[in-house]
């Protein structure tokens, strides 16, 4: 019983340290994406998810978008060893999660999958592979 007991406190310890770990590093990599997307007026777009068109409003709100989908990787990626491989699969699942299905849908566009080989929507797809592979390593730098 003693060492079930053990098994379980370790897991927990470590699924906590991955969380931990996970949410820094969606801080991290959303303030480097952020800066992207403020760069391209994207923020205020971001805002309107929430009704608003404040570049303010839309770094609250990608930030906290940030420390989800960082949370997320968290989940997955504990105990895993080869973090890059994981993140660039799961940063090309954010881009068609995120700018092709949710966020054109959450602002009455429908959704953009018949787009996603545009310009516009392959530069997402590098800055959603990008977030997650800063992601990857501010995560393997932390979860210690």
């Amino acid at each position: 019983m003693a060492e079930v007991k053990s098994v379980n406190q370790a897991n927990t310890l470590s699924m906590g340290t991955s969380l931990k770990a996970s949410a820094i590093g969606g801080v991290v990599a959303g303030i480097v994406f952020g800066i992207f997307m403020q760069m391209m007026g994207k923020l205020p777009m971001v805002a309107m998810l929430v009704g608003s068109e404040s570049v303010a409003v839309g770094w609250f709100v990608h930030l906290m978008i940030s420390v989800i989908f960082g949370l997320g990787f968290g989940v997955i990626a504990s105990g895993r060893k080869n973090l890059y491989g994981l993140a660039l699969i799961y940063g090309i699942v954010l881009w068609v999660v995120g700018p092709l299905l949710l966020m054109p849908t959450m602002l009455g566009m429908g959704v953009m999958i018949g787009q996603a080989f545009t310009g516009a929507q392959l530069m997402n797809l590098m800055t959603h592979v990008g977030f997650a592979l800063i992601l990857a390593f501010v995560y393997s730098k932390t979860n210690k």
